[in-house]
């Protein structure tokens, strides 16, 4: 096992994005393909907005993505606790040292006065950065204020000069310390700030490569100057593009789904969903757009990840997903689809199950469609009342559903399988032939009569799936339709 160490940090204040999904399987990938370890450590310090919910939530959706990590709250490890909230002493030992070795000091400056100076630097044009009013305070005078219970922020002194590192993704990045000022890493209410928390658990960790969004590269050169300032070496940093909408805007709810759990509830399975994701910024050498998570892992280069934005596109998703769906067993299939079904108060006797999933499985994209094309197989059905009745009553359609009636009353049981539905349908073709009915003049009227739809699975099914009982009845409403609108039209 190679000493590459990535990590996975999503804050559990709201269901896994897409995004956020993206990189954690990007990170995946990464170690995966170098045979290191990826971390999963939960971001929970902002107390107000996270939950426990949504911390099983975002475990739940990793691991129906396939993407457990070989360290975290769940799987343990070495490098523990792996959550935020749990590592409180470590931020103030940290903090401590920081005081002691000069690269700290304690900030009383009220938030007002605060917005009041950035309010004017901006009027003035310049970079709203603090302006170390209170790093030359004396020693005495700030024991005296700390000893008097006046409330302080920590503040990191951030050194002169530039600061530059190599991007994996977008290659050399430099920023100017006179850009960034001194930032708060311990608040006045005791809690520690991000950039900083960040730092000190990447760094007790042993994280080697962090691969995250480029919102975050901004993030970078005062995490940088916090590794050089604790004497721990910073970790390689790779930032991969955002994911828009197709408007051109960041991907939010306005677009449709954007949550793990969102898309898993629909009837998307993991694997499309994976193998999308990985393609929405990077591709292998080849044109391919299907690959299973071995192939990526095989495939997969950080440094080949694109710089420009992704944009999330659900019908090459719906693509993706149907090809997976094509690919199940008719067993697994039913099995995937049968609490849909559940929720729809539709239920498939079990000699239907397997022509009916057979049946319906080209037709679905989505799980979650599989109830609107089962339907036709056990709902009630008034062809009669149908919108597309009148289609039934095509010339020679009466002679159609008396001869189809007597075929399908010959069936020795209730439900056919497929090879016997699709002999018993040749034999009523030749016998309709015989009387002039072929083509769109037989199939057309039949499918109505059978389904009361127009449009639907192929023929065979339906006379596999429906069960003799059913077929007959339809085609005697059917027949009665035909006849009331012919004697209608009698002179």
């Amino acid at each position: 096992m190679s000493d590459v160490r990535v990590r996975f940090a999503p804050s559990p204040t709201g269901s896994l994005h897409v995004g956020s999904a993206r990189t954690a399987l990007y990170n995946f990938l990464y170690a995966r393909h170098c045979g290191g370890a990826m971390v999963l450590r939960i971001e929970d310090t902002d107390l107000k907005r996270s939950q426990t919910t949504h911390d099983a939530s975002i475990l739940r959706d990793l691991t129906w993505l396939g993407l457990q990590a070989d360290e975290g709250p769940d799987a343990g490890g070495g490098y523990g606790p792996y959550r935020q909230s749990q590592r409180a002493h470590l931020y103030e030992k940290a903090v401590q040292k920081l005081l002691a070795e000069g690269w700290a000091y304690p900030c009383f400056c009220p938030q007002e006065l605060l917005e009041e100076r950035k309010e004017r630097q901006l009027a003035r044009g310049e970079m709203p950065v603090y302006d170390r009013t209170c790093l030359g305070l004396p020693a005495e005078e700030v024991e005296v204020r700390l000893a008097a219970g006046e409330k302080a922020a920590i503040r990191f002194r951030v050194p002169e000069g530039d600061v530059t590192f190599e991007d994996l993704i977008h290659g050399p990045i430099t920023f100017s310390s006179n850009v960034i000022g001194d930032f708060i890493i311990k608040r006045t209410d005791g809690g520690y700030s991000y950039n900083f928390a960040v730092v000190v658990d990447d760094a007790g960790m042993e994280i080697t490569h962090v691969i995250r969004g480029e919102d975050h590269i901004t993030n970078t050169a005062r995490q940088i100057m916090l590794f050089a300032a604790l004497g721990r070496p910073a970790p390689r940093y790779g930032h991969h593009s955002l994911i828009l909408g197709p408007d051109g805007s960041k991907l939010s709810k306005r677009h449709g789904a954007t949550s793990i759990g969102d898309f898993r509830a629909l009837g998307y399975l993991p694997a499309a969903m994976i193998n999308y994701l990985a393609l929405l910024s990077w591709h292998p050498a080849d044109e391919r757009d299907k690959f299973g998570l071995a192939e990526l892992i095989a495939e997969f280069d950080i440094e080949k990840v694109s710089k420009s934005p992704a944009v999330f596109d659900v019908q090459k998703l719906n693509w993706l997903n149907g090809l997976y769906i094509r690919e199940l067993e008719v067993a697994e299939l039913y099995g995937l689809i049968e609490p849909y079904l559940a929720a729809a108060g539709l239920e498939l006797a079990p000699v239907q199950r397997e022509v009916v999933t057979e049946a319906v499985q080209p037709k679905l994209t989505v799980l979650g469609e599989a109830p609107r094309h089962v339907a036709a197989f056990v709902e009630e059905a008034d062809v009669a009342a149908c919108a597309c009745a009148e289609g039934m009553l095509a010339p020679g359609s009466d002679t159609l559903f008396h001869l189809a009636r007597e075929v399908f009353s010959a069936i020795p049981e209730e439900y056919l399988p497929v090879a016997e539905a699709q002999e018993t349908l040749r034999g009523l073709a030749e016998k309709a032939k015989e009387q002039g009915i072929k083509g769109k003049a037989l199939y057309h009227p039949l499918r109505i009569a059978l389904s009361a739809r127009d449009e639907g699975p192929e023929l065979f099914y339906l006379v596999g799936g429906l069960g003799r009982s059913t077929i007959l009845a339809r085609l005697d409403a059917a027949a009665a339709y035909v006849a009331r609108h012919k004697e209608a039209a009698s002179p």
